[in-house]
């Protein structure tokens, strides 16, 4: 059974309507915090057929609102971080789990190497992973330093600790997340707020599986490290950086990838 050491923190999880996000939404829900889920709209939690909606991934997640905007858009932000407080109070735990390798047009882009890859798709994947999670932690983290005390954590990548000629701004990205986290747990550390991030390696959710192929050797489930991640073991990590355990621990970034770091740098 679930420890609810949680109970009562309001924790929002952005990019929570479908995958990741919405496996450590469910987890803090399950340890008893008051979550809201997030998505850039109320229908993408359908795109790769996970839930119906933002109202049917909440419910599923046990989360008490669903909230809807662009991260990296400020009056966006301003509004949904507004309903949020207007709802449940303070945000006191906030994880920025929205992201991805994503194009302007959508899928992914192409190229995407360092060389070809273009401005469009740059803005694109720059706004969507950092300039989203720095806006968000602008706009929260703020407030938890009046209030002496928070939790945020940051979803970074595995990828953004090596060097790659695929998904190079995608890692890029990433990168700037790990060093804006490092930056800010320095800032708020006075103000007793905690800053990590996650570093994810491979993980099966639905848009993964749906936008390229798989190995099957890496799609066992147990008896090696050397396979794809699942949600649950990512959002284990991320839960325990928001939790109590982790009360004297700020400015680390945690692996989550079986080892893989062991290979890549």
């Amino acid at each position: 059974m679930e420890t609810m050491d949680l109970a009562g923190k309001v924790a929002l999880v952005t990019g929570s309507g479908r995958g990741l996000g919405h496996t450590m939404a469910s987890r803090l829900a399950a340890r008893g915090a008051i979550v809201a889920i997030h998505d850039i709209s109320r229908e993408a939690p359908a795109e790769f057929g996970e839930f119906a909606d933002l109202d049917a991934s909440a419910a599923a997640a046990g989360a008490k609102l669903g909230v809807v905007g662009d991260v990296s858009s400020e009056s966006d932000v301003a509004r949904f971080i507004g309903e949020i407080e207007a709802a449940l109070g303070p945000i006191d735990i906030l994880v920025n789990a929205a992201g991805g390798d994503i194009a302007a047009a959508g899928g992914k882009p192409k190229p995407n190497d360092a060389l070809g890859v273009k401005l469009v798709d740059m803005h694109a994947m720059l706004n969507r992973n950092l300039i989203g999670t720095i806006l968000l932690c602008q706009a929260v983290g703020g407030k938890m330093a009046e209030r002496k005390g928070g939790a945020i954590v940051n979803i970074a990548s595995s990828a953004a600790h090596i060097g790659r000629d695929d998904g190079v701004i995608y890692a890029v990205a990433k990168a700037g997340i790990v060093e804006y986290t490092r930056c800010l747990a320095y800032q708020l550390r006075p103000h007793a707020v905690r800053v990590n991030a996650v570093s994810p390696g491979p993980t099966r959710t639905a848009r993964f599986d749906a936008t390229r192929p798989l190995d099957p050797a890496m799609t066992v489930t147990e008896g090696t490290l050397d396979r794809y991640g699942l949600p649950a073991e990512v959002a284990d990590g991320v839960v325990f950086l928001c939790s109590p355990e982790a009360r004297f621990i700020s400015g680390q970034i945690l692996r989550v990838d079986g080892g893989l770091q062991l290979f890549a740098a």
